[in-house]
């Protein structure tokens, strides 16, 4: 066949080249300038298996040479990928890079000496009846930086007893010392000012709690209707009955005969 003549020839030349021995030659001239900027032993996505062939570790795909593992990297496949890895590392970095790192508490450890002295007193305020509980709780060998602790906690979350909702517990702890708790009822605790109070005394070492329980007036229900009528109104005489037929006068209260 003469290729001389053909459009795009010139004299002397083997004639114009097929698509597919341009993309050879291309793929070729790649492969040669990656070869001498590219160190493939630095690729962290470069393996060469037991077969003598290369594989892509990101992409998982197989090469003859390295010259199609150099084409494959620039192609859309292997840039895609990176492109995820890098998408993924970013979005991974900020919790495990920038994170602060949290400070280890060592837990303390103590030697407890046993429960501590205490008494609760029972109080009423005379005006209205209010009821509150004056606790105080005796530490004698208390750690001198140690500052006695209290908190409340509902029936459920302790696991000695069946749980009961009439009734929550009152916690003491302060180390060397067992914590202790004080069943109370489960009763709305007002916190306003002057009705509940803590005070630690340094020098005699006792911790003093005070609370009330919200005060709750009772409302008398009304009296029945029949029990009002019987009383009458309040600060006055009964109400009279309904009216009584008349007796005959003769008769003593017994009706007289019918007339013949």
């Amino acid at each position: 066949m003469d290729f001389q003549n053909r459009a795009g020839g010139k004299t002397g030349s083997g004639g114009v080249a097929s698509w597919s021995e341009s993309n050879r030659d291309r793929k070729e001239r790649l492969r040669q300038l990656a070869l001498e900027t590219i160190d493939l032993n630095k690729d962290p996505y470069f393996m060469k298996n037991h077969l003598g062939s290369y594989e892509c570790k990101l992409c998982l795909t197989l090469h003859n040479n390295e010259g199609s593992y150099l084409a494959h990297t620039q192609g859309k496949k292997h840039q895609e990928n990176l492109a995820r890895r890098a998408a993924k590392e970013a979005k991974e970095a900020p919790s495990s890079l920038l994170a602060p790192e949290k400070p280890r508490v060592e837990p303390k450890k103590f030697v407890k000496i046993g429960r501590p002295g205490y008494r609760v007193t029972k109080q009423r305020e005379p005006s209205n009846g209010q009821q509150s509980l004056l606790f105080q709780i005796d530490y004698p060998e208390i750690t001198e930086t140690i500052v006695p602790r209290h908190r409340f906690m509902s029936a459920y979350e302790q696991k000695i007893e069946p749980p009961d909702r009439k009734w929550q517990y009152l916690l003491f702890a302060a180390e060397p010392y067992e914590t202790i708790g004080f069943k109370v009822p489960s009763r709305e605790v007002e916190k306003s000012e002057g009705k509940f109070w803590t005070h630690w005394n340094r020098d005699t070492k006792q911790f003093f709690l005070q609370f009330a329980f919200k005060f709750e007036p009772k409302i008398m229900p009304p009296p029945p209707p029949n029990l009002h009528r019987a009383l009458g109104p309040p600060g006055g005489f009964p109400m009279p009955g309904p009216p009584r037929p008349a007796m005959h006068p003769m008769f003593n209260g017994v009706p007289p005969p019918p007339p013949m």
